[in-house]
């Protein structure tokens, strides 16, 4: 039995949801995920809103092994994650003077606003995450991680993050392409899918200096399984008589 450890991301702030900023933290937290052994199931994005903040994480750390968020940990009125995370487990929110010792040994005492202040609100009983870019900590409840939004700060917090998690088996992926229409392929995509429990073939459309074409991405939690379907796509594509270029397609 393949042992399988999935997560859920939720990304919370209006801005995304306008347009006005573009999220740059699904990709990278996705791959980190991965080399890990863990699958990125599922993505929200939500707004700013407090009882769909609760809702969320309720729903999320009860059906995934690891739930991450991003953004609205800041010190503006709109920054609302943390205290309704706090609400979603039913915990106190307060000054932590862990978190405030952290602030005020990289900025200064005086130079500590009310603004600043809440970013040292923690809820009671959380694991602070460390933040080396600016200090302002996230914080663990249970197996929920609450991170900021802003992408080098996140990055920076994962580095924390990474030994209280453990994965599963590692996903194994080769990809190769076609310059012919999917749909030619379509049959023969799930006649191979079919033959392996853990396989998952994934078929992407391009289209390139004036042709259409596929790249068609194998992925597994067992490696034979993938070099086993990759031999007999290679084969079938063969006999169809278009040629196929191993890899994705080039840009």
């Amino acid at each position: 039995m393949v042992k399988k450890v999935k997560a859920a991301l939720i990304v919370i702030g209006d801005e995304i949801l306008s347009g006005r900023t573009q999220d740059a933290n699904i990709n990278y937290i996705a791959k980190w995920l991965g080399n890990l052994g863990i699958i990125l199931d599922e993505v929200r994005v939500i707004p700013d809103d407090a009882t769909r903040i609760q809702k969320t994480v309720n729903e999320c750390r009860n059906a995934f092994d690891y739930v991450f968020t991003t953004g609205g940990i800041g010190p503006t009125h709109d920054d609302i994650t943390a205290a309704n995370v706090a609400a979603a487990f039913g915990f106190k929110f307060s000054l932590n003077a862990e978190a405030r010792k952290l602030l005020e040994d990289n900025i200064g005492k005086d130079n500590m606003t009310e603004a600043r202040l809440r970013m040292a609100m923690i809820p009671e009983g959380a694991s602070l995450i460390k933040n080396p870019v600016s200090a302002a900590p996230g914080f663990q409840l249970e197996n929920v991680f609450v991170l900021a939004g802003i992408p080098v700060v996140m990055q920076s917090m994962l580095l924390d993050v990474e030994d209280r998690i453990s994965g599963g088996a590692k996903i194994s992926s080769k990809a190769i392409h076609v310059f012919a229409g999917e749909s030619q392929f379509a049959d023969i995509l799930s006649e191979i899918e079919d033959q392996f429990e853990n396989l998952s073939i994934g078929s992407y459309p391009f289209y390139k200096g004036g042709t259409y074409g596929a790249t068609f991405v194998l992925r597994s939690a067992v490696s034979s399984e993938v070099d086993e379907a990759l031999e007999q796509l290679k084969k079938k594509i063969s006999e169809s008589g278009k040629e196929f270029f191993m890899g994705e397609a080039p840009d």
